[in-house]
């Protein structure tokens, strides 16, 4: 490598610049490789801020980012996104920004839309009143509230809609 000494070990700021050159990190996962790398906690700590104050590392930005990509790209609603953003360390009120922002750009009811009808398609031997809860599970299980779910499946298929009685949304969860 240009510019370093055969036989020093690279500085953690150094170590956190390469790591973010192939790919966005939290404070928390960088925090955590570096010290698995085996810096010191305090070079460590210095690094991140260094980072921070350059712009180079942000989580709010990180959570906008990844909530954009897993609602859009990877169809997950807001409980599944929120729950990977809190596992890679990131602050609740950065986690809530982060959905704010993703739900701004991308609609989660067409989200839904596009699984449901894939999800429909892929399933076609199982007959409708079965298939339309197996759908309504499946939703749920990527993370999509259930009020939502059931209205965009009421509004896909009412013909069958009846097949949705019975799963209410718990009180006080989200729509």
């Amino acid at each position: 490598m240009p510019g370093r000494q055969a036989g020093v070990p690279p500085t953690a700021y150094r170590r956190a610049i390469q790591r973010l050159a192939r790919r966005d990190h939290t404070r928390a996962e960088l925090r955590r490789a570096l010290l698995l790398r085996g810096h010191k906690a305090d070079e460590v700590d210095e690094a991140i801020a260094r980072l921070v104050r350059e712009k180079y590392l942000d989580d709010s930005g990180y959570a906008a980012r990844f909530a954009t990509s897993r609602l859009a790209h990877h169809g997950l609603g807001r409980t599944r996104i929120r729950q990977a953003l809190r596992q890679r360390g990131v602050g609740r009120r950065e986690v809530e920004a982060g959905l704010h922002s993703a739900l701004a750009e991308v609609d989660e009811g067409a989200v839904v839309d596009s699984l449901a009808r894939r999800y429909w398609k892929a399933h076609a031997r199982v007959e409708p009143e079965r298939r339309l809860p197996r759908l309504w599970a499946f939703l749920l299980r990527r993370g999509f509230a259930p009020g939502l779910v059931k209205e965009r499946l009421a509004e896909l298929w009412p013909r069958w809609s009846d097949a949705l009685e019975g799963l209410e949304p718990l009180e006080g969860e989200e729509r």
